[in-house]
């Protein structure tokens, strides 16, 4: 498996989400348990911290919940469900983050589906 951060160069700790998504650092934590977003803990110090590709301009990327969760039922762990949306796939073509942000959530959710069972 690529390693996590040659995927996703850039994490945002937790209060920077905050203040992107124009929230308190708590409604992120929630954001967090309900599966709307995934953190893991990066760097030195250790922090949680979220991709920052999972926030767009606009607030949490649409579908990306969903996504999420479809994965987390597939037996995903969080390091595994964040390598799979963030790995080129040749087939789709792209990641399917970028798929996510552009609102295009069909053809992400078939493969996480496929991937699931």
């Amino acid at each position: 498996m690529n390693d996590l951060d040659d995927l996703i160069p850039e994490w945002l700790p937790l209060p920077d989400v905050a203040e992107r998504l124009d929230v308190e650092v708590s409604r992120v934590r929630r954001l967090i348990e309900e599966g709307q977003l995934v953190s893991l803990r990066r760097g030195s110090p250790v922090v949680r911290k979220v991709p920052a590709l999972m926030v767009g301009e606009d607030g949490l990327i649409p579908h990306l919940a969903g996504t999420i969760t479809i994965l987390r039922d597939g037996g995903f762990d969080d390091e595994e469900l964040l390598a799979w949306l963030f790995t080129e796939d040749e087939t789709l073509p792209g990641r399917p983050i970028d798929h996510l942000r552009r609102g295009q959530r069909g053809e992400v959710r078939r493969r996480a589906l496929a991937l699931a069972l």
